[in-house]
């Protein structure tokens, strides 16, 4: 197959390999030979694998922490959810992962069908002002098919751009690239779901950029993100201008720029993440004890605001142990990609990778203020099945790549 082919160092690890090296994560690759073992675990992954685990733990323990002051953070549902995504990850972990890198075009369709479910008379379910979920007939299940498009767009986009063996020299075949992520983007915006679409464009468009597309024409991209930003932020807030955004929307960018203007929605809801977190101190309040999301203060403080409790319950030093933990299954999933030798594996394990760091990034900077309120949520953490399933099987994804390693060369 054309994606499997194997490429030159300097294409295949030049970009990744300069920008990480910074980084020391040449030493991670050194330790990480230390805790793999041989026998039955040689198949496991475990630089990767231990600290998901330990993050699906701690979720777990904050989860029932919420559910004894929250009605709707049921622990039942969210230990379905977690046997769900073990049974998704292990599947996908048995799986080879390297027959998806010829099925572009069943992965886009896949892709359109997932984003369009909810949009079908019958299944579509409203929440939150958002037709994101299906409710599967019968047995009145929910389930958000965007959260399952996340590793399917990073599938379809590492087959795409690995075809060009880690350097995309004609303009051409960069818009082609840009385009076919753009169509579930775009349809993910219809729902409409801001939060979920930027994180399938992040990660699409770092495997786009670490698959060798020249530097000019990513910063062109930038560039025309940026003022297009602006416009369509501008156009919404003027009147007898196409308003794209809907006003929660606005709403929310208004308040991060300044808190004081929506104190009693989306203001007060920053206000009160910022105080959780701050009234945790170095140690916390201890399981059960805490006073912002206990006593209702703290919106959704089991779903999109739950880094602020868990700051709240377990201080400074729990919040340093959630990071080193992602940290640490994050950097071993880039050094998994500079180990590997194909291209569609190294873009696979770095759409992984991306998505994990924008999703721990947004909803941590959220709650303290750096980043703009978005639905999303905190991966292995957040109470929700179909986030749970989604970002389970994306470490099924990783899994299968050290699996068959040696067959992917």
């Amino acid at each position: 197959m054309a994606n499997e082919q194997s490429v030159p160092e300097a294409s295949s690890r030049g970009f990744i390999d300069e920008l990480l090296s910074r980084l020391g994560i040449n030493l991670l690759r050194m330790g990480g030979s230390k805790l793999q073992r041989k026998g039955p675990l040689s198949n496991v992954y475990l630089m990767e694998f231990v600290p998901n685990m330990l993050l699906v733990m701690f979720g777990a323990l904050v989860i029932w922490s919420a559910s004894l002051t929250i009605p709707e953070a049921s622990f039942v549902r969210h230990l379905v959810g977690i046997v769900l995504g073990i049974v998704a990850a292990v599947a996908m972990w048995r799986y080879d992962y390297s027959v998806f890198a010829d099925k572009t075009t069943t992965l886009l369709v896949l892709d359109i069908v997932l984003m369009l479910l909810p949009s079908v008379p019958g299944l579509g379910y409203n929440a939150m002002g958002m037709t994101g979920w299906i409710q599967i007939p019968l047995i009145g299940l929910r389930f958000q098919p965007s959260e399952l498009a996340k590793p399917v767009t990073i599938l379809l986009m590492a087959s795409l751009t690995a075809a060009y063996n880690g350097k995309v020299d004609k303009l051409t075949d960069y818009l082609k690239l840009c385009g076919t992520l753009c169509v579930p983007f775009v349809l993910i915006l219809t729902q409409p779901d801001l939060g979920t679409g930027l994180i399938v464009l992040v990660s699409g468009a770092t495997i786009i950029v670490c698959g060798g597309a020249k530097r000019e024409w990513v910063l062109i991209t930038v560039g025309i993100i940026v003022v297009g930003a602006f416009a369509v932020v501008a156009t919404s807030m003027s009147e007898g201008m196409p308003h794209i955004l809907k006003q929660y929307q606005l709403n929310r960018l208004i308040v991060f720029v300044d808190p004081s203007v929506d104190p009693s929605g989306n203001g007060y809801n920053l206000q009160q993440a910022k105080i959780a977190v701050g009234s945790g101190g170095l140690f916390g309040k201890g399981i059960g004890n805490a006073s912002q999301a206990g006593s209702g203060f703290l919106p959704e403080a089991h779903t999109d605001f739950v880094f602020a409790l868990l700051a709240e319950e377990f201080g400074f030093v729990g919040s340093l142990v959630l990071l080193g933990l992602f940290g640490w299954m994050i950097l071993a999933t880039v050094a998994l990609a500079l180990r590997v030798e194909t291209p569609f594996a190294k873009l696979v394990c770095v759409g992984v990778a991306a998505m994990w760091t924008f999703q721990l990034m947004q909803n941590v900077g959220m709650c303290i203020g750096i980043m703009p309120i978005t639905g999303i949520p905190l991966p292995f953490v957040s109470f929700g099945s179909s986030s749970m399933v989604s970002q389970l099987l994306s470490a099924g994804l990783v899994q299968s790549v050290w699996r068959h390693r040696k067959k992917a060369g």
